[in-house]
């Protein structure tokens, strides 16, 4: 958060695959450089520290396994934590996630109304139905009632823009008045300045501002 002043409008972050790592905590930096009272939760501590577990192939089993009630209630916990401090407005709340995250933010859109808005890092919105995760955000979309940017790569493989069109027309059947950006030539996890292989700058620029500019818009600011 600011240094001084305060309480400030709230952003939830939700981590991606490899958990609160120094990725996610720069992204709360940022946000609180911009004005906000930002905060993520280690929502996979119970199971393990992602952030020491270098295999992907470890990593997804862990990932895969979190329930939605649990990490739906432990966002739930964090509002209240963030509530607690006295620093954090929490009538201005929203959210952002990257990855895994980004599915987390749409679920979350769903189960939380409080939300004033959210925005979306390339978050999965299909798939196969699991114990942990029964449904996707594509099943889930007459209950989204947030606001909520989606910010998509072209030319991600995991994420067949069928589904982004899918999402992007049941939103707007419902009245939503949710967006989506697709930047053409960026393929998954465009945003992660520390994966040089992922990270495209000047998409990942456009797309902060364009997060901010929604917060602001919907009044998360």
């Amino acid at each position: 958060m600011p240094s001084t002043g305060g309480p400030f409008a709230t952003i939830l972050v939700a981590p991606e695959v490899f958990g609160l790592n120094h990725y996610m905590k720069d992204v709360c930096r940022r946000l609180a450089k911009a004005g906000y009272f930002a905060i993520s939760p280690d929502v996979y501590a119970r199971k393990a520290d992602l952030t020491k577990i270098s295999s992907i192939a470890e990593i997804l089993p862990i990932v895969n396994a979190k329930p939605d009630p649990e990490m739906m209630a432990d966002f739930d916990a964090t509002v209240t934590y963030a509530q607690g401090s006295g620093k954090a407005s929490v009538d201005k709340l929203g959210m952002t996630g990257f990855c895994r995250g980004g599915r987390t933010v749409w679920m979350y859109a769903a189960h939380n109304s409080k939300l004033k808005a959210a925005v979306v890092w390339y978050g999965t919105l299909g798939g196969k139905p699991s114990d942990a995760m029964p449904k996707y955000p594509v099943d889930i979309v007459k209950d989204i009632k947030v606001p909520v940017l989606g910010l998509y790569g072209g030319k991600d493989s995991g994420i067949p823009l069928t589904d982004v069109d899918k999402m992007r027309e049941g939103l707007k059947a419902t009245g939503n008045k949710s967006e989506f950006v697709v930047y053409p030539d960026a393929g998954h996890g465009f945003g992660a300045d520390f994966r040089p292989d992922n990270y495209r700058k000047q998409d990942a620029e456009d797309a902060w501002k364009r997060m901010l500019a929604w917060f602001k818009q919907w009044g998360v600011a």
